[in-house]
């Protein structure tokens, strides 16, 4: 039903648009380029048509025959009452405007088309030209050749620009490489500090198992339009004409109407390429587009799914997700996966490891949560890393007590697999979302201390036998003990592991009572609070004695596992005697080691060899 809502609704939206552009902008059509179509025959027209024009789409209210409510992307309810479309707001240019740098890139590539006489066209492809259409600065020059391989077109700029007396900064050949999911030799040159690309167009054919292409030839631009993943991304800037070529007919029309479409078939296009399925979710969620209907039930059948897991690299799915995850709206990315069936397919768990009906939704939840507090508390509370790794974090807090065994029966956390196996992303990452989480737990124990109308009861957070002989003083003096031991070890990813347990503290946020501005608060008085201590950067500061004091001090001879111990006593000693002079931690060595020794006297007298020998005449 909710089906039919949204169709009658999107026509309804279509109907009304088209008498919009026709009584508002009648003008539009004073800036024109060239656009290619087909009649009923199939030969190809020349028509005018317009690239883009400044137009927002604004809310509309429509009503039904039906009562409902819209919720994203779904619909529910009865008879009777107005429902809310709301499509996303595209401002498209009409014209792309070149800067200083591309018009001197491009005047040097027509200009080695002229010297040498060669007919070819050149056309910049994909997302430089979507960008540039949306207003966007876009680096990433890549160019499409009509009739020769890319290394041979660099060769002929190199030597016209060495003939015109200019410098060639570098050129390179990238041959195809399967491994890297590389699989056509493209040829790059700097040209004015700018690297492009050069490629010929294309026409390929993939295997079965593989996206690999099995066969390659020059391709006409429909062909190489028709190829690539999206609509969006199929559009040229045609450098011989200056124009924008839309040769799938419709590219231009989904960037103003902000869909996700892509040029052949869906199920086609994905199964040629199962990459393209996450592809099109980045794209969507970073410009706020909409994905087609057909395209999800394409992405998320059963065979789609296969091939992604079959026939992609898992370092290729693991740089996509970290684009996401990077990205201006990783949390719309990820419920795209989520919505789409695709979560374990993407985040594949070790076989020992079944994840529970919900966990895929609440990994959206949490890292939903994660954003919002940090928008609240402040973006650049946090660099682009470690706001990075916190959602990493914050996405993977229902699998932080998920273990599998090793080879070693060794319990290696599930987290671990994900970023080494599954996504197979640096290692530090893995390592680093593990320490969140271990840090996290010990941060709620400390929490209640950090806020007000804290209910727990310091005594009950145990130092460990270790510092059992480091003065207390105080209830701070044991806190900064506590706290500045688990800020050296998480150094300065330690508020994102305050935020982290802030989704936990006083209660879980799966709980359904999740109050952003409440969870910030918190965050800002704990944060304050560890500040007070003096704790921030903690682990820069140096150890009022070294190794070699401590050796002195203590009188020992060697060094080891002994001054190592007592190092991790003075640190001790040091956070809960932040005044403290070098002077004053040396006496309390001595003392404290001498009263050690003192000890273990005693208990080697009480256990010598008389004793020992009347305890074996008594079992005689």
């Amino acid at each position: 039903m909710g089906f039919l809502f949204s169709q009658r609704a999107l026509l309804l939206e279509k109907v009304l648009l088209l008498r919009t552009v026709d009584h508002a902008f009648p003008q539009v059509f004073r800036n024109r380029v060239t656009w290619q179509a087909r009649n009923t025959e199939g030969a190809r027209l020349r028509a005018p048509f317009c690239v883009g024009f400044p137009f927002r789409f604004p809310l509309k209210l429509y009503t039904t025959g039906q009562k409902g409510t819209l919720e994203r992307t779904r619909l529910s309810g009865s008879e009777g009452a107005t429902m809310v479309v709301s499509t996303p707001t595209v401002h498209v240019r009409d014209t792309i405007e070149l800067d200083e740098t591309e018009e001197k890139i491009f005047e040097r590539l027509l200009g080695t088309l002229d010297h040498y006489g060669l007919k070819t066209e050149l056309r910049v492809a994909g997302g430089w030209v979507r960008d540039k259409l949306l207003g966007k600065e876009c680096k990433d020059i890549d160019i499409a050749l009509e009739n020769m391989m890319g290394s041979k077109f660099v060769e002929k700029v190199r030597d016209y620009l060495l003939s015109v007396g200019e410098e060639v900064q570098g050129i390179a050949i990238i041959p195809s490489n399967p491994d890297q999911s590389k699989h056509l030799e493209t040829a790059r040159m700097r040209i004015f500090n700018i690297w492009v690309d050069f490629v010929n167009l294309r026409c390929e054919e993939y295997s079965d198992d593989s996206r690999i292409p099995t066969m390659q030839k020059y391709g006409t631009p429909e062909q190489d339009a028709l190829r690539r993943d999206l609509t969006i991304n199929s559009l040229f800037y045609n450098i011989n004409t200056k124009s924008v070529e839309d040769w799938t007919n419709r590219g231009i029309e989904d960037l103003k109407c902000g869909k996700i479409v892509t040029p052949l078939p869906p199920k086609d296009t994905f199964m040629e390429d199962p990459l393209r399925v996450l592809r099109a979710i980045r794209f969507a969620a970073r410009f706020g587009f909409i994905l087609d209907e057909q395209l999800k039930e394409a992405a998320a059948c059963d065979e789609v799914k296969a091939a992604l897991s079959a026939k992609i690299s898992r370092e290729r799915i693991g740089a996509e997700i970290d684009l996401m995850i990077s990205g201006n709206q990783p949390v719309q990315a990820m419920t795209y996966i989520c919505d789409l069936k695709l979560f374990w397919v993407v985040f594949s768990l070790h076989p020992q490891c079944e994840p529970s009906e919900e966990c895929d939704s609440d990994c959206v939840t949490y890292l939903d949560c994660t954003w919002n507090l940090i928008q609240l508390v402040g973006h650049s509370t946090f660099n682009d890393e470690q706001r990075r790794l916190s959602f990493y974090a914050a996405m993977f807090l229902p699998l932080r007590k998920t273990m599998y065994k090793d080879r070693k029966a060794k319990d290696v956390p599930v987290v671990n697999y994900i970023f080494r196996d599954s996504l197979k992303q640096r290692v530090s990452d893995a390592e680093t979302v593990v320490n969140l989480h271990n840090a996290l737990e010990k941060f709620l124990s400390l929490l209640p201390h950090f806020v007000p109308n804290g209910d727990a009861k310091l005594a009950e957070v145990d130092l460990g036998r270790e510092y059992a002989d480091v003065p207390l003083t105080s209830k701070e003096s044991k806190l900064r003990v506590l706290t500045g031991f688990l800020l050296r070890e998480i150094k300065d990813f330690w508020r994102v592991a305050l935020l982290m347990s802030i989704l936990l503290y006083p209660t879980d946020v799966l709980n359904k009572n999740f109050k952003p501005e409440d969870r910030r608060a918190l965050f800002v008085e704990a944060e304050k609070a560890i500040n007070n201590l003096g704790l921030d950067r903690v682990w820069d500061g140096k150890p009022l004695l070294n190794g070699k004091e401590i050796m002195d001090a203590l009188q020992l001879k060697s060094g080891g596992p002994v001054v190592s111990k007592w190092q991790r006593k003075l640190l001790a000693w040091q956070f809960a005697h932040p005044s403290g002079t070098a002077e004053e931690c040396r006496e309390w060595l001595k003392e404290t080691h001498s009263s050690s020794n003192r000890s273990a006297g005693y208990m080697e007298e009480l256990n010598g060899p008389n004793n020992k020998k009347s305890k074996t005449e008594d079992c005689n």
